[in-house]
């Protein structure tokens, strides 16, 4: 079971009392406070990258194996992804295959052990709306936890710390948020520390970098190698904060953003081929290549299921039944494919892709320049061949060119946006406006493509049809996606004509 936690840590100095947190003006009506004992004992790897990259895998007396994924977090809250999961594994001094899957893109190959135990006295509220909004829903729990924190093998107490909690509901507003926080600054509380508990008791290890940190840049002319570390930085830590998502299967976004990762930092390794070690960056494209290609073929399924879902609900009503057994067959085919997914991304091989992904990201493997080429013009030529060669592929299209060819100019479009996005901290809002241009491109080609692939399907879809109604309806549909591909057709001439002022190039 998953949720999200939204909440904010304050601290809470050894005179302070839970005050009254009944707000009338706030709209918040206060339960009875009731106290409860916690013991959850916290794992990860030796070098802590759990609690490194704001995660953590945790056994807790009350709710059983829980995995924490940051999403975000500021100066007052803190965002996780919570995961509850369900396990019937006797021994609960080792982690469950389930919970050590949503934490593999963080901890790879290194084995996974007790780290501490906290055993917390936690003093609760629950918080109600009172305003007549929510019809009296919960809106929030404030506690007051007192923390030991014992060494996971002896049991000894190894430090104490106190720290109140807000934890919010996702529709709780503004105006309860600053009721809650009112009351409790008004009583004495802390400013707001979004530092979780396991990284409190472990102390200064816990809050360094996690392993892939994406650099921040000079905002005025960043040298050329900090650029290419940030792009392959970038791009790898979207591939591992989506790799739980994937793995979970309930978010077709998590996959698509997976495979942008790898693509764009395939993308990348080209776009900057001549500044890195040429057998490395190879190596780690023909292994880009092979998961992309995993992700790919459960994505693509994803893409055609939605295009026929939407396109059933254009059929005669007397159609449908027909058309959803069709659809069937391609929901057999996505289990299919992510069944493959799965195999592959619980396999040595992408651990070991993610350790050398990681290592690249890292310290990216750059040549020695021997040549006194000024860092923004070396950029602007890596953005430069891509366009030029993007220009010539359409400068050579027929009049009426094959659904190929235009899908072949839909790949060099991608190519030559990604270039431009890799160097646009160099650049700005120039290079950023020069690859926006090209994704209205790339997206009516895009368009395009998938109505001429789902087209195709569908007529493979008829000639294998059981009955005469499942091949009608597969000829319906494949009609809707020809006239779909017609239109972005039709439209992708004004696209191009709009990405290629003059003015969108002046920088180059």
């Amino acid at each position: 079971m998953s949720s999200l936690e939204r909440e904010i840590k304050l601290g809470a100095p050894d005179e302070f009392e839970l005050p009254s947190l009944d707000h009338p003006d706030g709209g918040l009506l206060a339960s009875p406070e009731d106290t409860i004992e916690l013991i959850a004992t916290y794992f990860d790897t030796a070098d802590l990258r759990l609690s490194r990259a704001g995660a953590s895998l945790r056994n807790r007396s009350d709710e059983g194996w829980m995995v924490k994924l940051a999403k975000s977090s500021d100066d007052s809250m803190l965002v996780r992804a919570e995961h509850l999961v369900a396990s019937t594994a006797l021994d609960g001094a080792v982690p469950p295959d389930e919970a050590l899957d949503l934490v593999r893109a963080l901890t790879r190959n290194a084995p996974v052990a007790a780290v501490a135990t906290l055993q917390t006295t936690r003093r609760r509220v629950t918080l109600r709306a009172d305003d007549g909004s929510l019809g009296g829903r919960a809106v929030g729990e404030v506690v007051d936890d007192r923390v030991e924190v014992r060494a996971p093998d002896t049991g000894e107490v190894v430090g104490r710390f106190r720290e109140l909690e807000v934890e919010l509901e996702e529709h709780a507003t503004d105006v309860h948020r600053i009721a809650i926080l009112e009351r409790l600054r008004d009583a004495g509380a802390g400013s707001a520390d979004p530092t979780p508990k396991i990284v409190r008791a472990l102390g200064p290890t816990a809050t360094a970098p996690s392993d892939v940190v994406v650099p921040q840049l000079s905002e005025h002319h960043p040298p050329l190698a900090d650029v290419v570390g940030h792009a392959i930085a970038l791009a790898v830590a979207r591939l591992v904060a989506h790799d739980p998502g994937v793995r979970i299967g309930d978010d077709p976004e998590a996959i698509h953003q997976a495979r942008v990762a790898t693509r764009r930092l395939r993308s990348d390794l080209r776009t900057f081929r001549s500044l890195v070690d040429e057998p490395w960056a190879d190596s780690l494209r023909d292994e880009l290549r092979w998961i992309g290609d995993v992700l790919g073929a459960v994505r693509d399924t994803e893409v055609l299921i939605e295009r026929l879902e939407h396109a059933i609900t254009l059929l005669p009503e007397v159609d449908r039944a027909s058309a959803e057994q069709i659809l069937e067959r391609l929901r057999d085919d996505r289990e299919r494919s992510r069944e493959q997914l799965l195999r592959a991304f619980r396999s040595e091989r992408y651990d070991t892709l993610l350790d050398r992904l990681v290592g690249a990201a890292q310290r990216p493997r750059l040549l020695l320049r021997i040549n006194d080429d000024d860092d923004a013009q070396v950029m602007r030529a890596l953005v430069r061949k891509p366009w030029q060669q993007l220009r010539d592929a359409v400068d050579a299209l027929a009049k009426d060119p094959p659904d190929s060819a235009l899908h072949a100019i839909r790949i060099r479009t991608k190519r030559a946006r990604y270039a431009a996005e890799a160097v646009q901290p160099a650049f700005g809002k120039a290079a950023r406006a020069f690859a926006r241009a090209l994704v209205g491109v790339q997206d009516v080609l895009g368009e395009h493509q998938d109505a001429v692939v789902a087209g195709e399907w569908l007529r493979r879809a008829a000639r294998r049809a059981e009955h005469g109604d499942e091949a009608f309806a597969a000829g319906e549909l494949a009609a809707i996606e020809h006239d779909a591909a017609e239109a972005a057709r039709a439209e992708w001439p004004a696209a191009w004509r709009r990405a290629t002022r003059k003015r969108l190039r002046e920088w180059l």
